[in-house]
Order: structure tokens, then sequence, then C-alpha cells
């Protein structure tokens, strides 16, 4: 198997420190707001690795820290006069219930900063004491100049690392040194006490604290958006080599690509922000993660509701499929030589870097090749295909299996056609387009 790294910006074979067992983390939510889409598109993908890897015999242990403690926390707390740890478990709660609605359930721990606050200190005092981090009169920073190797992940060089403090940073030795620790800044703000006074973690601090406790100095897998490649995870990898003198923190660095809304950057100014929950009021989670998987993890992905209408359809072709299939599927092996090289095309996609459009690419071309003659294939033959499509649908976290229908339900349908027609016959066209988009919406093929 072989993933791509954004640290080498190539290809390697998947190699893991301890054998069999794979550490993973991934970036989780900062917890102010309802989750989007993008998030949704992130964490699909990173759920789906997941999957697979303990597909292919791995033990996989998933974390995810949840940002409990944050500027955008605090803000959003004086605004709705919330206190902050209420507003926090308040959001963290809605986003698990999200994540668990799209089958994104393969989290081991989400791990709050604020949990973490012995392990945050220490790391920061263990920082002070090798000489790479200061403390002022406003905080703690860590010494940009001491680490020859920042930059290294995203190819940037120091001078473009951006503050990510809203106060002047006149206390700083280098404009570009970034914050481990926040001495307390107004009264109303939430603290814990260190060895440097009240205060708060920076951003950065709380996710190589966290790993480290759980994982070690090093380990295998680190997540996130392409997004957060610069300054977070840059300053990740500086915190965490410069405290443990090792190299590298992360053997591979996994970044999925940026979520467009017909074609432009998801914004709330620009009214084409989604979250989640607003999706799913109209669209079945499997239809929003086969649409996520339909792209490659790294590739940008442009979401709009004829794509979405067009993985609907999709889905419902696999599962009209899998419905024709009327065999069990027991614990024996069966082999089928028509399915045998979709089945070796799947697994060898998902082996070159989790390509799960070329993975889902090959279910059609069984489709293709196998559909008009399914009645004439064997039972064994049949059981082989379908156990073959259960392994795929846990591995993409869909499900083929078909929803039963009210009896009557041809009957409706028969019904509205025949509406739609004599709507057609007089030129209503807006009210016949608008029931077949509802129809379409609902996982009916709508041809004229």
């Amino acid at each position: 198997m072989e993933i791509y790294s954004t640290l080498t910006r190539s290809k390697e074979d998947f190699e893991t420190i301890n054998e069999n067992r794979v550490n993973l983390f991934v970036c989780g939510p900062t917890v102010y707001d309802d989750a989007h889409i993008g998030h949704g598109r992130t964490y699909i993908s990173f759920d789906t690795i997941k999957r697979y890897l303990e597909y292919k015999g791995y033990a996989v242990f998933y974390i995810q820290n949840v940002t409990d403690i944050d500027d955008k926390i605090i803000n959003r707390s004086k605004e709705s006069g919330i206190p902050s740890d209420v507003l926090a478990r308040r959001f963290e709660k809605r986003y698990r219930e999200d994540m668990e609605k799209l089958h994104v359930n393969g989290v081991n721990l989400f791990a709050r900063a604020t949990d973490h606050m012995p392990e945050i200190i220490d790391q920061i005092q263990r920082l002070i004491d090798k000489g790479f981090a200061y403390e002022t009169e406003d905080g703690v920073y860590f010494e940009i100049d001491t680490f020859d190797e920042f930059g290294k992940l995203s190819n940037r060089n120091v001078e473009e690392l951006e503050s990510h403090r809203e106060i002047a940073e006149t206390t700083k030795k280098n404009q570009q040194d970034f914050a481990l620790w926040k001495k307390r800044e107004g009264v109303d703000e939430p603290t814990w006490p260190s060895p440097w006074g009240d205060g708060r973690p920076g951003w950065h601090i709380e996710d190589t604290a966290i790993t480290e406790f759980y994982f070690g100095e090093q380990y295998d897998v680190h997540g996130g958006g392409l997004d957060l490649i610069f300054p977070h995870h840059e300053a990740e990898i500086t915190q965490m080599e410069a405290v443990s003198g090792k190299s590298p923190m992360v053997r591979y660095w996994l970044h999925t690509g940026f979520l467009n809304v017909n074609g432009e950057k998801m914004s709330k100014s620009l009214h084409n922000f989604i979250t989640i929950r607003e999706l799913l009021e109209s669209y079945e989670p499997d239809t929003f993660r086969f649409f996520v998987l339909s792209t490659h993890y790294r590739s940008p992905i442009d979401f709009s509701k004829d794509s979405l209408h067009q993985s609907e359809r999709s889905l419902d072709r696999i599962r009209k499929y899998y419905g024709l299939l009327d065999v069990e599927v027991g614990y024996d092996d069966y082999e089928c030589d028509a399915l045998k090289p979709h089945m070796e095309e799947f697994f060898a996609s998902m082996d070159d870097d989790f390509n799960t459009p070329k993975a889902i690419a090959a279910i059609f071309g069984l489709i293709n090749d196998t559909k008009n003659d399914l009645d004439a294939f064997s039972e064994s033959d049949k059981i082989a295909i379908k156990a073959f499509l259960d392994d795929a649908a846990h591995i993409l976290g869909v499900s083929f299996e078909t929803e039963e229908v009210n009896a009557g339900s041809d009957d409706l349908l028969n019904l509205i056609s025949e509406v739609r027609a004599e709507l057609r016959a007089n030129k209503q066209y807006d009210l016949s387009d608008k029931i077949r988009d509802n129809l379409q919406a609902l996982g009916y093929e709508i041809n004229d």
C-alpha cells in the first residue's frame, strides 16, 4: 500500500512504527458553531481511511482533538451571554451528533484541550528549559530562530508566518514567534493557573501535548484540511521535534482538498455557507458521503445540488443491482470469475493512496459487465459478488441495502407521473419540473 505524504510531496510505501498498529491523529473542531460541509468532507475522508486500514488488518487508534478554549469561543460567549464552557459543550455535542449521522463513527477518543492542561503546561515548561521558548509580560512564545527546519512541511519561509493574536506584539523577540501560553487578557475570560500566571494555551500546543501523551514523541499519521498546513501543522512539527529532539514527528501527513460551493469558496458573506444539519434536512447522509468519496480526498471538490443528485442516482444504481442478488451471504469463501478483475481493481485503487473514486468506478465496472447476465450466474457466484459489495459498503461507510417501500407506492408514483405528464401537455413546465426535481431528491430517476 502506498500513501501520499505532504511532507515529501510523494507517495511512499506504508510502514508503521509498530507492526500492524496505526496511531492516527486528525485535527478536530473548534466548538463555537455548527460544523459545515467542508468539515464533513474532511472527516468522512479520514473515517474511510480508518475503515480501510482496519479492513487491511491494522489496529487503528484514532484521536481527534476538540478545541474547547479559543478566541472564537470566547467571543461567541460574550455575544451570546452563554458561559464559554457551556457553549463549547453544546457545540461539541452537536458536532458529534452530526458525525454520527454521517456514519463517521471511527474516532476512538475525542480529546478536549481543557482536559489536558497538565500535559500542555509540562510541554511548554520543557520547551523553556531547552531554550526554545521564553516568557514575556503577556505570554510564553516559541522562538522561531531556534528551530532551523521551520517551514519544511509547507515549503514556506518563516517571514510568512502570520500571527493569530489580536493584541500588540511588542513584547516578542520576533514578530513570527508564536504563542504557547496567553496570559489573562480580560476579567471575563476563562483561565487556568500556570508557572507563568493565569491564562490559557495557544492553539498549536494543545495538539502536540495531546499526541505526545497518547502516542509518544513520534507516530504514524496526522491528518487535517489543506488550510491547516501553515501555520498550524508547521508549528506542531516545530514544537514536538524541538522538545523531543526526534525527527520526523509524524511519518505521513495527509491533507484533504478544499470544498467549494458552485465554484466559489464557502463563506457566510457569499450566502453559500451550508452546515451539515442544513444539508441533512434535504439529503440522505449516504448521498453526501458517496458524493465526497466520488472525488479523491486530496483533490478539490465542488458542491452543488446537481452533483448531489448525481450521487443519489449513482448510489441508487448500485442499490438496485445489489437488490437483484437474492442470496444470503454466509461465512464460506466463494469465487466468481466475473467478479475477480473488478474486485482486484477496487482494492488496488484503495491501496493507491485511498483512491475512492477509482474504487467506486470498479463497482460500476462490475455492474456493467454482469447486470444483464445475472440470472445465469450460479448461487455461489452471486454470494461472492454480494459479499464483495458488503465489504465495499463497509469500507465506504454507506449502505447498499434498499429501504422497504410502503405497499401501494408504485401506484402513487404512477399517479404522480400521470399528473406530471398532463402538466407538461398543458405547458406548465415550471410545476412539472418542480415535481421532477423533488422526486430526484428522493432518489427517483425521471426521464422525459
